[in-house]
């Protein structure tokens, strides 16, 4: 096991505890089981998916890591949450889809693995960390020149906290209390100016926006909530 440093303690034991639930769709994680169609139309009209190599950064119990193994994508997924790489593991033999999920580091990985992931991915997970930054740094180094990255998270501001905190997690319920602070929400211009600081150029920035009422996601201009951003690391100079 590699794990790093970049982790907060409390997060961990939050996602592990809740690990066991991460596959119903009805339960703590139903905001996610929602969303995960249209993230997954996104980096497929974005990227594309059918026989690129992927790693999922922040896998958690693996919705996305298996949504995209099954447009044909070879996934690896990571996470430092060990009871949700379990449980991914776990749903991924019962489900017959290929994913290598693995108990690493970001930072770790990049270290060993540079430059040969096509496509990385990082969607909810930036701002449960104390150093987003240093994350978009070891994902430009795991993605390979003229690969692309996208990430997903949500914006800083006083509509996002009667949104994402106040009203998804204590009016409706539909997180539990706690699972966002509104000092780590991240604006776009911070996440484009860490991507570009990594040595990742800006391609798309777009807003997910979300119906409670619906349990329906869309892609749309309004990047006021949550949003997703698709960089790309420039290709090598030709000699």
């Amino acid at each position: 096991m590699q794990t790093g440093t970049n982790f907060d303690p409390a997060e961990l034991s939050k996602f592990d505890g809740a690990a066991p639930r991460w596959w119903d769709p009805d339960g703590e994680f139903r905001p996610l089981h929602d969303l995960n169609p249209a993230r997954l139309d996104y980096i497929d009209a974005r990227a594309g998916l059918a026989g690129r190599r992927v790693l999922d950064v922040g896998c958690g119990g693996g919705l996305l890591a298996e949504g995209m193994a099954r447009r044909g994508a070879r996934v690896t997924g990571i996470d430092l949450a060990a009871g949700a790489i379990e449980v991914a593991r776990l749903h991924a033999i019962e489900a017959g889809i290929a994913v290598d999920y693995r108990l690493v580091a970001a930072e770790v990985l990049a270290d060993s693995e540079p430059g040969i992931y096509d496509l990385v991915t990082c969607l909810e997970m930036l701002e449960h960390v104390p150093d987003p930054a240093a994350i978009l740094v070891a994902i430009a180094g795991l993605v390979r020149p003229g690969g692309d990255v996208v990430c997903s998270t949500i914006n800083r501001n006083p509509k996002s906290f009667a949104l994402a905190i106040v009203g998804a997690e204590y009016l409706f319920g539909l997180l539990p209390k706690g699972t966002h602070q509104y000092a780590r929400l991240i604006r776009p211009s911070e996440l484009a100016r860490w991507a570009r600081q990594a040595g990742l150029e800006t391609v798309d920035l777009a807003g997910l926006e979300y119906s409670p009422a619906t349990r329906k996601a869309r892609v749309s201009g309004d990047t006021s909530v949550n949003y997703l951003a698709h960089f790309r690391r420039p290709a090598a100079a030709r000699a």
